[in-house]
């Protein structure tokens, strides 16, 4: 059996890249590097400077750690927001899911991960002491655990849950209308206002 041609260096270095992507094997990689080059150059040029302007202009905001071309992010910032919620969740696909819902008008804190000890994730790479630094501003009455119904966001919720009670801080967590093992950036919108609805304190 033949081996496969030798692909040149700044094709392979893409399809590695592309590989990156969550649920992206080597065949997929290559599929989509494949025909970026050869049917969409102008989407390929198009999506490497979408990229590098994402990396160089956004950065972590100072209240809620979601992605913010500004030091403060809009969700911060808006004084309609009620600041005696606040939500912690996941990733800023969970905080998109829960605003696409519509049910909810406090404010944000994103974790950008969550707890993995197995994989060497504590407390500690979560910089759970800036969160505890947000909670304690005078202002947040309520935490929200909106993290996810899986091992790992339930063990999060739970060590969240000891942290902050001990702080004097009513603590609720989205109710069971989320799926058992579910990721809120899969759920749809009306099951999360629900869930908003249904929270109960832990």
């Amino acid at each position: 059996m033949e081996s496969p041609l030798p692909e040149p260096e700044p094709l392979t270095s893409l399809i590695e890249a592309l590989r990156r992507l969550p649920g992206v094997g080597v065949r997929s990689a290559r599929r989509m590097a494949y025909h970026l080059l050869q049917y969409d150059i102008s989407g390929a040029d198009q999506l490497s400077r979408a990229l590098a302007s994402a990396v160089q202009g956004l950065r972590h905001c100072t209240r809620c750690n979601g992605f913010a071309e500004e030091e403060v992010c809009a969700t911060c910032a808006n004084p309609k927001r009620d600041p005696s919620l606040l939500c912690i969740v996941e990733t800023p696909a969970d905080q998109n899911m829960i605003e696409s819902s519509h049910g909810y008008r406090g404010l944000y804190y994103v974790l950008m991960g969550r707890l993995t000890p197995l994989e060497g994730v504590g407390p500690q790479a979560l910089q759970f002491d800036r969160l505890i630094q947000r909670v304690s501003d005078g202002v947040v009455q309520e935490v929200i655990l909106a993290t996810n119904f899986t091992a790992e966001g339930e063990t999060t919720a739970h060590y969240l849950s000891e942290l902050l009670r001990a702080r004097g801080l009513t603590v609720s967590r989205l109710a069971r209308g989320v799926p058992a093992g579910s990721e809120l950036e899969y759920v749809d919108a009306g099951t999360i206002a629900w869930a908003l609805m249904e929270r109960r304190h832990t």
